[in-house]
């Protein structure tokens, strides 16, 4: 009888693992293709994860708790038979391990939500007593913190604990679970509580403050790192005149069919344009294939600053979307950036990012690039400036512009071409903007 072994797909964002929080079928069971088949946790997000086989579920591999690394089996299908297509996305994921996500994940389900277990699992023993053996910490959790795990303690405290990754969390940063405090959901501790008493200085040995890189911000430091590893940087930036545009975007307010022209929407169709006109920036270099890979869609990335950190949702396809469509998708990605409800599948996928450091009252900066994407583009803050206006000093809305760029997919000629091109749009977007809409 044929046997499937499904792996873990790679959930996006650079992610390498995630933890089991609660499996939806059983061996024996029988299962249909893209039926769900367990809930998963990322440092990032909640997964409902489906199955691209049909057949009996042979194994599990992995109890609630545990961690599976991407790749790694997750479940075992016999009599199993999958649908072509899901079959050969799911090997193109796998082959390509680019960081995309298999078609479906995170999608159609909303933001992801904190379930209760059923009743009967949760009145049976605490989390993990009967199903998994204790999860492996990984040498920086201080050995008091692992006792109050294994000790009498944890039996009074393990209920106020629905998420394995959170334990594990909270255990991982030295915290005790019973000294969180909680805002809200009946007193159940969330990974935004763990991680606000981790941002709490915790002790001090001779006057230094030790604050673990867990969860949301190791993610993000070894992603940062990554870039300026491996790709060799160089930054580029120009003052310009954004009078008109400042101009442009309240007349464009009140002309679209009454929606909210942002100016981070206007600016992203400017550089939509631009971009065109410069598509070595729209790159990723294959390091092991010795190549450059030219994209012919832009996969725009918006730098958001949230509660959890620094992510960056992607609008795909952005160099196809008018204004007023841009607009809307912009708005409806950063409201679910900030309310920590974007699933992986919207944080994939990018190909160039847009950062706009000026709402934090900047003037400049050398932004890192997003790896593996060859360019990022950032704009300051917009202040009154002396300015010189057909020989004439005038007080003028001027902002800096900066682009840091993969110095291997182009020189310095295409970076300052495009800089300058963004830069002029900006001083005359209507003529940009003409016939666009």
């Amino acid at each position: 009888m044929t046997e499937q072994v499904f792996m873990l797909p790679d959930l996006g964002e650079g992610l390498t693992d995630a933890v089991v929080v609660e499996w939806k079928v059983q061996a024996g069971d029988t299962v249909t293709i893209d039926q769900v088949v367990v809930e998963v946790e990322t440092a990032k997000a909640s997964v409902e994860v489906p199955c691209p086989f049909e057949g009996v579920v042979s194994a599990l591999h992995g109890a609630e708790g545990d961690v599976v690394p991407v790749g790694k089996p997750l479940i075992s299908i016999t009599g199993a038979a999958s649908t072509p297509a899901a079959h050969e996305q799911y090997r193109q994921e796998e082959r390509a391990g680019s960081g995309n996500v298999l078609i479906g994940y995170g999608t159609g389900h909303g933001p992801a939500g904190r379930r209760r277990r059923r009743a009967h699992a949760s009145e049976a023993a605490p989390p993990l007593a009967s199903k998994a053996a204790p999860p492996q910490w990984h040498g920086n959790a201080s050995q008091s913190a692992l006792n109050r795990a294994t000790g009498p303690e944890a039996q009074n405290t393990a209920a106020r604990v629905l998420s394995p990754i959170v334990r594990m969390l909270a255990l991982d940063g030295g915290l005790s679970l019973d000294h969180i405090e909680t805002a809200g959901t009946h007193g159940i501790i969330t990974r935004a509580d763990v991680e606000r008493a981790l941002a709490t200085p915790t002790h001090t040995d001779a006057g230094i403050t030790r604050i673990p890189i867990t969860g949301i911000r190791k993610v993000i430091a070894d992603k940062l790192t990554r870039s300026r590893t491996e790709i060799p940087e160089a930054t580029v930036w120009v003052d310009v005149d954004a009078t008109a545009l400042l101009q442009a975007r309240r007349d464009l307010d009140a002309s679209i069919d009454g929606v909210k022209i942002s100016l981070l929407s206007v600016l992203a169709k400017l550089t939509m344009i631009a971009l065109a006109k410069f598509p070595e920036l729209n790159s990723t270099v294959d390091t092991a294939a010795g190549e450059i890979l030219r994209y012919e869609n832009v996969g725009l990335g918006i730098a958001a600053q949230t509660d959890r950190g620094l992510m960056v949702p992607v609008v795909p396809q952005a160099d196809k979307a008018d204004l007023r469509e841009l607009a809307e998708r912009l708005a409806e990605m950063t409201d679910l950036a900030r309310t920590g409800s974007l699933p992986p599948a919207r944080l994939t996928g990018g190909t160039f990012t847009l950062n706009n450091y000026g709402v934090f009252g900047v003037d400049g900066s050398a932004a890192i690039i997003n790896h593996p994407e060859a360019a990022i583009l950032g704009i300051g803050r917009i202040i009154d400036r002396p300015w010189v206006v057909d020989g004439q000093l005038v007080v003028r809305k001027v902002a800096q512009l900066a682009l840091a760029f993969d110095h291997r997919v182009c020189d310095g000629g295409v970076a300052g071409g495009f800089l300058r091109t963004v830069a002029d749009y900006i001083e005359n977007p209507v003529l940009a903007l003409g016939g666009v809409r």
